[in-house]
């Protein structure tokens, strides 16, 4: 049994992990064998993404006064929380992928950019290009109208020059 000052650094140590993120995803994993647990750990760190099974009360306790603090009432059960301070998406990304193969994977409740989201909600944001892709896309669209503005612009330059030179091949003629 873990002392009172082990907990209270446990709970200072959490409440740091989790000041620093908006991007948190409240899942029950009960029925979940270890092999497949792993699986998933394995692939949210590959994805350079946050996955602690957690104690409900301490966790309760580490989430007040934090953006997570919504949450709170969600500690209840086996409980885990998967949390990035990048990506929600690629997070919710694994996560549905994962809980579909597992149905013993359920979410609980979900913040992203610090707002409360709904469990419906969650599969809306996994079906979402990445932050990189909607940038790409945006990047594509500004650039895309820069080079026809571009190719518009030497056009005349270049159609005058060739007007010049048929008009120097008929004089020389």
């Amino acid at each position: 049994m873990k002392t009172r000052e082990e907990k209270e650094k446990e709970i200072a140590t959490l409440r740091e992990e989790l000041g620093k993120t908006g991007n948190a995803l409240v899942v029950s994993f009960q029925g979940l064998t270890v092999e497949k647990d792993w699986e998933l750990r394995r692939a949210l760190r590959e994805a350079q993404l946050n996955y602690r099974v957690v104690k409900n009360t301490l966790c309760r306790l580490a989430v007040e006064g934090t953006s997570l603090e919504p949450l709170k009432e969600h500690f209840i059960g086996m409980t885990a929380i998967a949390y990035s301070d990048k990506d929600p998406v690629r997070l919710a990304k694994i996560l549905s992928n994962f809980a579909k193969d597992n149905a013993q994977l359920t979410f609980k409740a979900g913040i992203v950019e610090g707002r409360v989201i709904k469990i419906k909600d969650i599969d809306a944001l996994a079906r979402m290009p990445s932050k990189e892709e909607l940038v790409s896309r945006l990047m594509f669209l500004l650039n895309s109208q820069a080079q026809r503005l571009a190719t518009a612009l030497n056009g005349v330059p270049r159609n005058l020059v060739v007007v010049i030179n048929e008009i120097a091949k008929q004089k020389e003629t």
